[in-house]
């Protein structure tokens, strides 16, 4: 028995490729007993590169909400921020708690 060649289609098949833009992480500093309010305000401005009336309005929701959103960046820039602010609140001697969750 003979077997038949298979014939070859002219027509290619196209992939599409749905690109989704990167995931963002929401920057959240939490309230505590011990870290200043000025520190919070100095490393809002030094870090996140907040204006003096945006970080000074941000402690105060942190005082009172218990925390805020500080900020929204993809991951590599969120995951830096969270340890350049937690480096610089261990230095000072403050258990300044800050964390990353996808937005």
């Amino acid at each position: 028995m003979q077997t038949m060649p298979k014939e070859q289609s002219s027509i290619r098949e196209k992939t599409r490729h749905r690109l989704q833009p990167p995931r963002r992480y929401k920057v959240i500093l939490y309230n505590d007993d011990f870290t200043t309010m000025e520190f919070v305000v100095r490393m809002l401005i030094t870090i996140f590169h907040k204006g003096e009336a945006e970080a000074e309005t941000l402690m105060l929701q942190v005082h009172h909400a218990g925390e805020a959103v500080v900020g929204v960046y993809s991951y590599d820039i969120a995951i830096t921020k969270v340890e350049e602010a937690t480096n610089m609140a261990r230095e000072e001697g403050f258990p300044l708690r800050i964390t990353y969750t996808p937005e």
